[in-house]
């Protein structure tokens, strides 16, 4: 399973990768809203940070088709070739995703999606990728964990070259529902990966074997110095 930054303020996304390898960066309009600055500077100040082979997702803006191929093929050659571009989900969405297919643009994410028919249409019409909203799914009163199981579900029963990105999560119980299902990818809020290495328990055991060793070899002592 691939492991994104739902994120787009460049400083917490280093830190980020400082404590853990993940796999590169979701954005939306309103994650870049909460940064300020020019959309595209940002997106590139990411790209540039980013280890080759990372991924980093941006989404189009333009409604129609025409214009959404346009956008589309300019932020491809804006930000490189690592770059995924998502698109929402609509009759419009559904024939620009066909049409940057057919044009060579292969890294398609298919966003803004709700039901689990929503990204099935977007993968026979050649996403890459398909983010449900999951915690955004719940709050409607449907089950966005399941949503998300039964779209992968389909992808592998139908043979579909397509994966879940999973985005809008509360807890890291919702991840790891998700981890154990398979599912492609998720994208998550730093708050949400943090959660995911945390451990009281395994905090407070560290504590007792520290004080303990220290009892054994003096206080600051490590095995390097004992």
């Amino acid at each position: 399973m691939l492991l994104l930054i739902d994120h787009a303020d460049i400083r917490t996304i280093k830190e980020l990768y400082e404590e853990f390898p993940y796999d590169g960066v979701t954005t939306n309009p309103s994650i870049l809203k909460e940064v300020g600055g020019n959309p595209l500077q940002v997106l590139r100040e990411i790209r540039d940070f980013l280890p080759q082979g990372a991924q980093l997702h941006a989404q189009l803006i333009a409604r129609d088709k025409t214009a959404m191929l346009k956008e589309a093929q300019h932020i491809w050659d804006a930000l490189g070739a690592d770059t995924y571009v998502k698109v929402p989900v609509t009759r419009e969405g559904l024939q620009a995703i066909a049409a940057m297919r057919a044009k060579g643009i292969s890294h398609i994410t298919a966003t803004a999606i709700y039901t689990s028919l929503q990204a099935f249409l977007a993968a026979k019409a050649g996403a890459r990728y398909t983010a449900p909203y999951v915690n955004r799914i719940d709050n409607l009163g449907a089950n966005g964990v399941q949503t998300a199981k039964d779209i992968h579900t389909m992808f592998c029963q139908y043979g579909l070259k397509a994966d879940v990105l999973a985005a809008s999560f509360k807890n890291s119980q919702q991840v790891l529902e998700l981890l154990k299902a398979g599912i492609g990818a998720v994208t998550a809020a730093p708050d949400t990966l943090r959660q995911l290495v945390q451990c009281d328990a395994a905090a407070c055991a560290i504590d007792v074997f520290t004080r303990d060793f220290y009892a054994l070899a003096g206080e600051g002592k490590t095995m390097a110095d004992c």
